[in-house]
């Protein structure tokens, strides 16, 4: 079986490269290889490679910048994932890609389902909507798993930037105001591989449902920005000092507006696929573990 990857070199692809390689040929593509605001190179590549599974875990995910960027992150985030979900229709494959919580406006305090009405703050959020939705009109056969607060042992992130500025800084002021579940990128990887494992293997039942769709795929449990910044130091191995003090979003402007609740309810994935991740402070453990 083979399998067209993008974004390869990306927090989630880096693992998705390992974790998929039981499955059949991955072919790795990223920004170098396949430049994804070229619609003729994505068809051109799409066409040569003929893969049985797309997984598209390329991203415009630079939040901020993307409100001074919105032609990219359109182009990255929707254009892109469209034209992928077109050529996966007419080879049959199915497509797997990534969203976010971002797609929802953060009201309330619940644990956001996947049927609940969408209303994104900002550019990333809403080109990352348009990409769901130009992948549900092009293609049958897709997965598409929204995802929060990702990180991992490489590439920006929280958990890195965190645990440099620990050892730079006295003192950090960490927003507390916004809740969500941390993910741990390798977290994804291993689940994404479960489900298509299953989705391939011969002893799936003809007779039963096709699963595709969109689902919550993140790790369980909850938390503020300034929760995980102390979870991390307290798992630090090394001398980490720095005073946390929990301010509110209106201490930290920035120019895209985040949700103040990105809690996602994973339970459509459980029943389904018989997923669940685990508690975001297990996989953090096992992450600073290395």
């Amino acid at each position: 079986m083979k399998i067209l990857l993008t974004g390869g070199n990306g927090q989630v692809g880096w693992e998705l490269r390992r974790t998929l390689a039981c499955l059949g040929e991955v072919v790795t593509m990223d920004s170098k290889t396949l430049d994804l605001t070229d619609v003729a190179a994505i068809r051109r590549v799409v066409g040569e490679l003929a893969p049985r599974i797309i997984v598209n875990s390329a991203a415009h995910t630079a939040v901020d910048r993307a409100e001074s960027e919105a032609d990219l992150a359109y182009a990255v985030n929707a254009t892109a994932p469209g034209v992928l979900a077109v050529e996966a229709e007419k080879l049959g494959a199915l497509l797997v890609h990534y969203s976010t919580d971002y797609v929802f406006d953060g009201s309330g305090e619940s644990f956001w389902r996947e049927d609940d009405a969408t209303g994104p703050l900002n550019v990333y959020g809403a080109s990352k909507l348009a990409g769901e939705q130009a992948i549900q009109a092009a293609c049958q056969r897709h997965l598409i798993f929204r995802t929060s607060w990702v990180y991992g042992a490489r590439g920006a992130n929280f958990l890195l930037t965190m645990r440099r500025l620990m050892r730079e800084r006295p003192e950090l002021k960490i927003v507390s105001d916004q809740m969500g579940a941390p993910t741990w990128s390798r977290m994804l990887a291993e689940a994404t591989a479960l489900i298509l494992a299953q989705q391939s293997s011969p002893a799936r039942g003809a007779d039963r449902p096709e699963p595709w769709g969109v689902y919550h795929m993140s790790n369980a449990g909850e938390t503020s920005w300034h929760g995980f910044a102390a979870a991390i130091q307290a798992l630090d191995g090394e001398a980490c000092t720095a005073r946390l003090l929990p301010i509110s979003s209106d201490g930290y402007p920035t120019p895209a507006k985040r949700p103040p609740n990105s809690r996602l309810n994973n339970d459509k994935l459980a029943r389904t696929f018989g997923v669940r991740l685990p508690d975001w402070r297990q996989s953090l453990a096992l992450c600073l573990q290395g």
